[in-house]
Formats: structure tokens, sequence, C-alpha cells
């Protein structure tokens, strides 16, 4: 069982949230390369010329810190080998903590 403790953990970083927001509404398996492509579009990021280089800092970010963060929980399953991640039988309690978040997060951004 999940706790609450451990939910706010997992939503405290923006990044992370990005990675829960996107393998929430996921059905199945994700790549790692298609979660860092969104999730660099969501991103407040002025464009840059070192495109490459913030694709390749977001992806190592995700990599070795939010994947294997998020995968402490058993509703998360990241095969690094195979570079996918997927959500799967979330509990009540992080449904509705995921949700409120990314409403939350949304009017934000509206503003």
């Amino acid at each position: 069982m999940v706790t609450l403790d451990t939910i706010f953990e997992l939503l405290e970083d923006e990044r992370r949230r990005y990675v829960l927001y996107y393998l929430y509404e996921a059905d199945g398996p994700v790549a790692v390369r298609e979660l860092v492509e969104t999730i660099d579009t969501w991103e407040d990021e002025p464009p840059c010329d070192e495109l490459r280089n913030r694709f390749d800092t977001i992806a190592a970010d995700l990599k070795h810190t939010h994947l294997p963060k998020s995968a402490e929980v058993e509703f998360v399953q990241y095969d690094s080998e195979q570079g996918v991640i997927q959500m799967q039988g979330t509990p009540a309690t992080f449904d509705t903590f995921v949700t409120i978040a990314k409403l939350v997060e949304a009017s934000k951004k509206d503003r």
C-alpha cells in the first residue's frame, strides 16, 4: 500500500509530476524517448540554440533520478534496459492526488 507521504514525495518535483501525468494518461508502456520529447514541450523553457543539450539533460535527469524514484512504488514499472516505463493498477488515493495536481498545475499555466 502506498502512503500519502510517498504520493506527496512523488509529486513534489515538477519534472517527475510531468512523468506521472503522462504515464497516468497512457495506455500501456511508454518509450523513455517519447516521454523526454513530451516533457521538453511541456516545460516552460524558452527556445534555445542548444536544443540537443536540453533534450540530453532531460533524458539524463529522468533516467538517473525521476524514473527510478517513480518505480519505487508498485504501480510504476520501469525497464531501463528496454527504455520503457508504464503505470498500472494505481490506488484510488494516487488517482485523486495526481488528478488534482494536474488540474491545479494546468490552471496555473492558463493565467
